[in-house]
């Protein structure tokens, strides 16, 4: 390894060689005119030592083209220094979207059970297929995918959607092509940089390079204009959506298959949401016809159940779906889970199967109905003050438009004279700018007091 080079430092000494001038300086601000000389010494010192050890192992290029932290660290550091500046200060968080409503008794009695078990000769349990247990398989299959030709060997039991997310990059590599809504969750577009897929960073439209940005705005209904989307191989699409709360319709979803379809693409569908719906809309893309022949779909209990914590989820990788040599994705997908993965934890899938059971449902689907509940609060806030309000319906997230600001801007004043935390737009694309998300995952009283504090700063 190559020596650094060395550099030297130089303290350099204003020397008077006067005793006038010493003498003057004591009696007089003025200088003795024609009474003192002067030179400047410099002597050179040993540069200063390096202690830090560097191996030689070259950074991640890809890693260096990330901007700042990842939106939601982010966050909380902006928070953590409120609260340095503001000790006192009564935080309510509605930005994160992470669940605060306890998991329901029949969900942790089935995982406590569980956990018991592992200390009995009969109930101990090791290492357990990658892809999942068969009971929590079936039970998904049969639960969200009846009637849409899905089969338990189509689903991979995971650790959670975000940790899919990414072991679907690996899967897919370095060398394709991405589109993404904008705005849309930010893990898409960072686990993009982080394999090497794009370009750098464009400050001047807040783009990386070689990532299709689908615009999905007021003007459009939140869907993007797909005859102006070039081809690409891979397209991430969440429905409903994060940030904006938007859900596609029927007719929406056909057109994005049919799009896929004639492009040769694969569409990456998150459904994280889908429990939140109220309306019609389809709650997972395989109730679309070709839908196996084109799209993945990943899931998770975590704002279903409460399960954030926890993690547990799941993607379907249906068996009709080919790579363009014709070799099906699953196979590649069940070695990358088999590398990469050792599986979901037996505690978690024990949980998950409780989920699915009547009793299960029905708690999962009273939690949803409380964070539901806790969105028409905020709606009915942000309307009262006069600003458009988008989402709610189908997903726990509120999407305020404010128009002609910057989202971190709002985000500062919202968090330093409210003392409450949302979620700035532009942290999910360009085309977030002038929004922030707020989250409907809160306690009651926590809810209608940070109502009550948007209304004063806003009224």
């Amino acid at each position: 390894m190559a020596a650094a080079p060395t550099t030297t430092t130089s303290s350099c000494a204003f020397l008077t060689s006067s005793p006038l001038s010493l003498k003057a300086s004591k009696t007089s601000h003025r200088r003795p005119a024609g009474r003192m000389s002067s030179t400047v010494r410099c002597v050179s010192s040993p540069p200063a030592a390096d202690t830090s050890y560097k191996t030689s192992v070259p950074r991640n290029a890809n890693m260096a083209k990330l901007q700042a932290g990842y939106l939601f660290p982010e966050i909380a550091r902006r928070r953590s220094a409120h609260l340095l500046k503001y000790p006192d200060a009564k935080i309510i968080s509605l930005g994160i979207g992470d669940t605060t409503e306890p998991i329901p008794d029949v969900i942790t009695n089935a995982m406590a059970e569980r956990a018991h078990a592992l200390s009995t000769i009969d109930g101990y349990s090791g290492y357990g297929a990658e892809q999942g247990e068969k009971k929590l398989r079936a039970a998904i299959a049969a639960t969200y995918y009846a009637d849409l030709g899905i089969e338990d060997s189509d689903i991979f039991v995971s650790d959670g959607a975000k940790c899919d997310i990414s072991r679907l990059q690996v899967l897919f590599g370095s060398n394709v092509t991405i589109a993404v809504q904008d705005p849309s969750y930010p893990a898409y577009v960072d686990s993009s940089v982080i394999m090497g897929q794009t370009g750098l960073y464009q400050q001047d439209v807040q783009k990386y390079g070689n990532i299709e940005y689908m615009r999905c705005n007021p003007e459009n209904g939140f869907f993007p204009d797909l005859s102006t989307v070039p081809r690409t191989d891979v397209i991430f699409f969440c429905s409903p959506n994060n940030p904006t709360g938007a859900a596609a319709s029927r007719d929406q979803l056909t057109k994005l298959v049919k799009f896929a379809k004639d492009n040769g693409s694969i569409i990456v569908y998150d459904s994280a949401y889908a429990m939140y719906m109220s309306d019609d809309s389809p709650k997972s893309i395989f109730e679309i016809p070709e839908a196996k022949e084109v799209a993945i779909e990943t899931a998770s209990f975590s704002k279903y159940a409460g399960f954030t914590g926890v993690r547990l989820g799941w993607t379907v990788v249906p068996k009709d779906l080919l790579f363009s040599d014709g070799h099906p994705v699953a196979k590649d997908f069940n070695r990358i889970v088999c590398t990469c993965f050792n599986g979901a934890s037996n505690i978690a899938q024990a949980g998950g199967l409780a989920c699915l059971s009547p009793e299960g449902l029905k708690a999962m689907h009273d939690v949803v109905g409380f964070y539901k509940e806790n969105t028409e609060i905020i709606v009915d806030t942000f309307t009262s003050l006069g600003f458009d309000v988008y989402g709610a319906k189908n997903a726990p997230y509120v999407w305020v438009h404010f128009p002609g600001r910057n989202s971190w801007d709002v985000f500062a004043e919202i968090l330093e004279k409210a003392n409450v935390v949302t979620t700035p737009g532009s942290g999910f694309g360009p085309g977030g700018e002038g929004f922030v998300r707020v989250s409907a995952f809160g306690h009651r009283d926590n809810i209608i007091e940070a109502a009550r504090r948007l209304k004063q700063l806003y009224k």
